[in-house]
């Protein structure tokens, strides 16, 4: 429980944000019902004026934040008490406005779904002097690679515009089950998204066989279009740089599983016998081709800075376990 009232200052970093979204982000275990009703009774104001929750908070407004019930459960509390290993990530670039870290694979990008900490977590525990640090985009959990965070509320707002925009360009380098044949290839295949009956969320290619969600009724249709460009094919596997034209849940995955060249490693969506043996090649160390994990790295992301309009050309290195397995397709020619 917050106890007493606070009257706070409004800085740059709060610039324009919604006010509702203002008090998700501060009081991140309060019910969001708890927070309308906070203010729709007025109880939270702007420069001693009620107001409702599409304001926008403006750099230098006072704003009245009142007592706040936020429930503390015996799960969150020992999830507390519980010991944090914290990932020293890699920097690929850093500057006042952005933070770009190349995220090894395993980790989600943030907390949830039985995760603790993830990115923003540990990077936000490790970093307290930061006042602002948000995700500007997401990676899947076993997806590696470039991964920007935003240090000022402005940079944000504004990288979130280029990529609505399609302004950015983002490359992951892929290694499929077969053998490729055209050079370059752009695949437009809409998507939607739905339930199993157990309850896990998935994605599929829109046709008329698509599954439905669970009682959702009819899925949203999602138009998804990748251009992949074939980099280096062996007799059965094949390096593909997959550039996103739009940012789809599961993109590149599907759209690869949909044309049968799955991603070597994918747990979702792929060749689960030839994961299985893959995965058992890597732990007995012998000669045969070995990976533990899904071959999917974001490579590369370009973009404009979105303070100084500076282009930015960010690069991730493939990391060693990556990197190797090519190295046993080459040796196996």
């Amino acid at each position: 429980m917050n106890a007493s009232v606070v009257i706070e200052r409004i800085v740059e970093d709060g610039d324009n944000q919604r006010i509702d979204n203002f008090f998700f982000k501060r009081f991140k275990n309060v019910p969001k019902s708890h927070i309308y009703q906070l203010l729709r009774s007025g109880q939270v104001r702007v420069n001693g004026k009620r107001v409702n929750f599409h304001y926008r908070l403006q750099a230098g407004d006072q704003l009245r934040i009142p007592p706040v019930r936020t429930p503390l459960t015996q799960h969150s509390q020992q999830q507390k008490k519980l010991p944090v290993s914290f990932v020293a990530f890699d920097i690929v670039f850093e500057d006042a406005a952005l933070l770009v870290v190349n995220k090894p694979s395993g980790i989600a990008v943030h907390g949830g779904s039985g995760v603790s900490f993830g990115v923003i977590e540990q990077l936000r525990a490790q970093r307290p002097e930061l006042r602002f640090l948000e995700l500007v985009h997401r990676l899947d959990r076993e997806t590696s690679g470039v991964l920007m965070l935003a240090k000022k509320r402005g940079a944000l707002v504004e990288l979130h515009r280029q990529i609505r925009s399609g302004l950015t360009e983002k490359h992951y380098q892929v290694v499929v089950k077969g053998k490729w044949s055209n050079s370059t290839q752009n695949v437009r295949l809409p998507l939607i998204k739905y339930m199993t009956a157990e309850g896990e969320r998935r994605v599929a290619v829109a046709t008329a066989k698509s599954p439905l969600s669970q009682g959702q009724g009819t899925p949203k249709v999602m138009a998804a279009h990748t251009l992949f460009k074939l980099v280096k094919a062996w007799q059965n596997f094949s390096l593909l740089d997959a550039e996103l034209k739009t940012g789809r849940t599961h993109q590149i995955r599907i759209h690869l599983a949909h044309l049968g060249y799955p991603i070597v490693g994918d747990d979702k969506y792929g060749d689960f016998t030839l994961n299985k043996q893959l995965a058992r090649n890597q732990s007995s160390m012998g000669q045969a081709l070995g990976l533990a994990r899904m071959f999917l790295h974001a490579d590369s992301m370009k973009i404009e800075h979105p303070l100084s309009g500076q282009q930015l050309d960010l690069k991730a290195p493939l990391p060693n376990d990556l990197r190797a397995f090519i190295l046993q397709l080459e040796r196996a020619v």
